[in-house]
C-alpha cells in the first residue's frame, strides 16, 4: 500500500522513523550549542556513515546500499527537522553536492579514492563552484587549469563554499580553456594539502552557523592531471548542471522539513502562552494564521512533491523542479518570519529556537541558485 502522498512506500516511511530518532536523540538535544560554537563536530560525519546516511542512492561497491534517492529525500526533510540548518547543510552537502558529480561522472579509479570514503564519512567533500565575482554565472568563472606535464596548475579563488574549511577534497570547478565559454569548463578533485591550496577565512553568517563556509585560494596549486573527473576535459559544464536538479530539490525538501518543525513549535507555544485570560490558541485570529500556514506548507509540499515523482521517474523536470525550489524555500520565509511574529517578543530573543529558523530560512531562495535564476529557468522552458 502506498503511503505519504502516493509517493513513499512503508518502507521509506519505516526508515523516516529511524532517521527522526537519530534527529531527535543525536542532532536535536545539541543543536544551540553547535550554533553557538560555530561547529558541529567531525564525528557526526562518521556516524552518518556508519548510519548508512550518506550512501542511500549509491552502489553498494562504493559502500553505499543503493536504496534510491527517494530515500535520500526522506533524510533531506528529516534534517530539515533537527534545529539547525548549518548542520543539515554541513552533512547535506556530503550526500547531495561533494559526491554527486563522482558517483556520476568520476573514474573508477576517483570513486575508490574519494567516493567510497566520503561515504563512510572518514573523508569530508566540498563543491567548489562560486567564485568571489559571480554566483549563478558558472560559464563565466575564472579560476583556471594548465595542464603542465602529469598535472594542472589551479590560479583563483572560490567564495561560500559549505565545508571548505575542513573538506578533504574539493570538487572544484575550472576554466580548462579560457576561451571556450561554458565548453572550456572541467571538474577537478583538489585535496588538502595540494601545493599551492591554501583556505582562507572562515566566513561568518546570518544563518546555517553550525556549518563551516570558506574562502579558497589556489595559486599555482599543483593537481594530478588523474584527479580530472571522468578523465577528459571540457566535460565541467554539464557536470554542475546534471547535479543541480537534485541540490535544488534537496533544498525545497528541507524547507518543506522544516516549516513542519516550525509549525510544531509555534502550535506548542500558542497552546501554552497566555494573554488577557486565555491561551494564545483559543483566538481566533491566531488560529486562522496558522491555518493559513498549515495550508502554504502543504501547497509547497506537493508541489516539492510533484517534482520528486518526476526526477525519480526519469524526466528532466527542469522547470517543475525549479518551481519547487524557488516556493518550498520562499514559502519557508514567510512561515519561519510568521511563526516569529506569533512566539511575541520571546521570538526575538535567542534563548528560542524559532529565531534560529528565521534566519537559517533566509538562505533558501538564494542558495543553489536565487529565485531569481529560478525564475529565467522557468520563463525559458515556457518557451520565452
Amino acid at each position: 500500500m502506498l503511503q505519504g502522498y502516493g509517493l513513499y512506500l512503508e518502507e521509506h516511511e519505516a526508515f523516516r522513523r529511524t532517521v527522526r530518532a537519530v534527529v531527535e536523540k543525536e542532532l536535536k538535544p545539541f543543536a544551540s550549542q553547535w550554533e553557538e560554537r560555530e561547529e558541529f563536530p567531525r564525528e557526526l560525519f562518521t556516524r552518518f556513515g556508519e548510519l548508512g546516511f550518506l550512501g542511500l542512492k549509491y552502489p553498494q561497491e562504493y559502500g553505499g546500499s543503493n536504496a534510491g534517492e527517494l530515500y535520500e529525500a526522506v533524510l533531506l526533510e528529516e534534517m530539515g527537522r533537527c534545529g539547525s540548518g548549518g548542520v543539515a547543510a554541513g552533512l547535506g552537502a556530503q550526500h547531495t553536492i561533494a559526491t554527486g558529480p563522482l558517483h556520476k561522472f568520476g573514474t573508477e579509479d576517483q570513486k575508490r579514492r574519494f567516493l567510497a570514503p566520503a561515504i563512510r564519512g572518514e573523508k569530508i567533500g566540498a563543491l567548489g563552484i562560486t567564485e568571489p565575482n559571480g554566483g549563478s554565472d558558472v560559464a563565466g568563472l575564472r579560476t583556471t587549469a594548465r595542464l603542465d606535464g602529469d598535472h594542472y596548475l589551479v590560479n583563483g579563488s572560490k567564495t561560500y563554499i559549505t565545508n571548505g574549511v575542513r573538506a578533504d577534497f574539493i570538487v572544484l570547478a575550472v576554466k580548462t580553456n579560457p576561451d571556450a565559454g561554458h565548453k572550456g569548463l572541467s571538474l577537478l578533485v583538489v585535496e588538502k594539502g595540494s601545493p599551492g591550496f591554501s583556505v582562507g577565512r572562515k566566513l561568518k553568517k546570518l544563518g546555517w552557523r553550525a556549518s563551516d563556509t570558506a574562502e579558497l585560494f589556489f595559486e599555482d596549486c599543483r593537481v594530478p592531471a588523474a584527479n580530472l573527473l571522468g578523465g577528459v576535459e571540457g566535460q565541467g559544464f554539464y557536470q554542475i548542471m546534471g547535479n543541480f536538479q537534485w541540490e535544488r530539490l534537496s533544498l525545497a525538501l528541507g524547507a518543506v522539513g522544516a516549516m513542519e518543525e516550525m509549525l510544531e513549535v509555534v502550535m506548542a507555544h500558542v497552546r501554552d502562552r497566555k494573554a488577557f485570560g486565555h491561551t494564545l490558541n483559543e483566538f481566533q485570529v491566531v488560529r486562522h494564521k496558522i491555518a493559513d500556514l498549515a495550508t502554504e506548507l502543504e501547497a509547497a509540499r506537493q508541489l516539492t512533491y510533484h517534482a520528486l515523482r518526476l526526477h525519480v521517474g526519469g524526466e528532466y523536470a527542469i522547470a517543475q523542479t525549479s518551481m519547487a525550489k524557488k516556493v518550498a524555500t520562499e514559502t519557508a520565509c514567510r512561515v519561519a518570519d510568521a511563526c516569529l511574529q506569533l512566539h511575541g517578543g520571546a521570538g526575538y530573543m535567542m534563548e528560542y529556537d524559532i529565531q534560529r529558523h528565521w534566519r537559517d530560512a533566509r538562505l533558501g531562495p538564494i542558495g543553489g541558485g536565487t529565485s531569481e535564476i529560478m525564475n529565467e529557468i522557468i520563463a525559458r522552458q515556457l518557451g520565452l
